[in-house]
């Protein structure tokens, strides 16, 4: 059986889906974080790659939380994260994205990430989202003194 990837999955297509995750991309890198959350479910969970006990980043966050740590960034950048997206492949509910961000610290450091962010979108909000990244570099420009 061949399943047709334009079919509408439950209220939303495989491109409304990739929509969602370039707006919600879109607004980070515009520096709306409150915008960029808007396209979060209530209970959405954002997973960071590491081991918690090396990298204060890492692990399962809240959209609580993970509302906290990107004010957090933003505060401590110039003028925000630009994300540009390299590629981006949707099936089902998940779309896989591949980002670079940059952004200039006030503290005089860049921070120039490479990620892959799996979305798992329902209902046409951000469900939940698991972002693979840099760890030594996350350590070395946010916690290294």
């Amino acid at each position: 059986m061949t399943i047709d990837p334009s079919l509408s999955l439950g209220r939303t297509s495989i491109e409304d889906n990739k929509k969602l995750a370039t707006e919600f991309l879109a607004r980070f890198s515009a520096n709306d974080i409150t915008g960029a959350l808007a396209t979060m479910a209530d209970d959405a969970t954002w997973w960071i790659a590491g081991k918690p006990d090396q990298l204060p980043a890492a692990g399962r966050y809240s959209k609580e939380k993970i509302a906290r740590l990107f004010h957090n960034m933003a505060g401590q950048l110039k003028t925000g994260l630009t994300m540009t997206v390299r590629s981006m492949i949707g099936e089902g509910e998940r779309v896989a994205v591949e980002v670079v961000s940059y952004g200039e610290l006030n503290n005089g450091r860049t921070y120039n990430q490479e990620y892959h962010m799996l979305m798992t979108i329902r209902d046409g909000k951000i469900w939940e989202v698991r972002e693979y990244l840099d760890t030594q570099h996350v350590f070395a420009i946010w916690f290294q003194e």
